[in-house]
């Protein structure tokens, strides 16, 4: 779930001492959630600091290609995108801590071992962690949408967050955004549209990429006749 917490304010230094880019409202934990975060936490996780993040390190690898996904829920899909491209790395953050047991409870059963795990605000982890031009991708999937007007201004994808993404990320490197409410994925084109280091790979809206399972929900929701929009931007320059 995402959030962006403003005031009426508007300088750029309230901007970045602000935004935030969830609402935290944890869960209870299940038996194997707690075992995956005793266990697998200390080889898997990543202890939030603010000072620049040495991704090879992290990974142990040099020149994999090393992509954000910011709030992976459950981590279902994140598992299954690691284990479609192992020759890539992905650093995850998600704030709510069932989410991130669940995500290496399934990294343990799947002998995932190309995911790194940071709890944090994703927001904070992109400005005092990662570097510019350190990211050759970014994920964010199913953002919460804020459906009602008022709560517009809540909603992660923004144009300064999008300016921000565009700062750590490599030339060619791209942004994917995926959600199934038709109205925000239009707010979302327009935001990605609107940015000048960005350029879309497909006309308006892209196919699903081979690498991004369907979730049992967006199945489900398909079967309805529901809609899902994937975008897919490229940063130029």
């Amino acid at each position: 779930m995402t959030e962006i917490d403003q005031t009426p304010e508007s300088s750029e230094a309230h901007y970045q001492r602000r935004i935030r880019s969830f609402v935290l409202r944890q869960g209870r934990l299940t038996k194997g959630q707690e075992r995956a975060l005793e266990t697998a936490w200390p080889q898997f996780g990543i202890e939030y600091a603010e000072q620049s993040l040495d991704l090879a390190k992290a990974f142990g690898r040099d020149n994999s290609p090393k992509i954000l996904e910011i709030g992976f829920g459950m981590g279902d899909a994140t598992a299954k995108i690691a284990q479609t491209l192992p020759d890539s790395d992905f650093l995850a953050v998600e704030v709510h801590t069932p989410g991130v047991g669940g995500l290496l409870k399934l990294m343990q059963e799947g002998d995932i071992s190309n995911i790194r795990i940071l709890q944090h605000d994703a927001v904070e982890v992109l400005q005092n962690m990662l570097a510019d031009a350190s990211l050759d991708g970014v994920h964010i999937f199913f953002p919460d949408p804020w459906h009602k007007k008022r709560h517009h201004k809540r909603r992660l994808i923004q144009a300064e967050f999008v300016q921000l993404l565009c700062s750590k990320l490599k030339a060619g490197a791209y942004i994917h955004v995926a959600t199934d409410w038709q109205e925000y994925a239009e707010w979302v084109l327009e935001v990605l549209r609107a940015e000048p280091l960005l350029q879309n790979t497909a006309v308006d809206y892209a196919e699903k990429p081979a690498y991004r399972p369907l979730t049992k929900f967006e199945n489900r929701g398909l079967k309805l006749g529901h809609g899902v929009w994937d975008l897919v931007f490229k940063r130029i320059g």
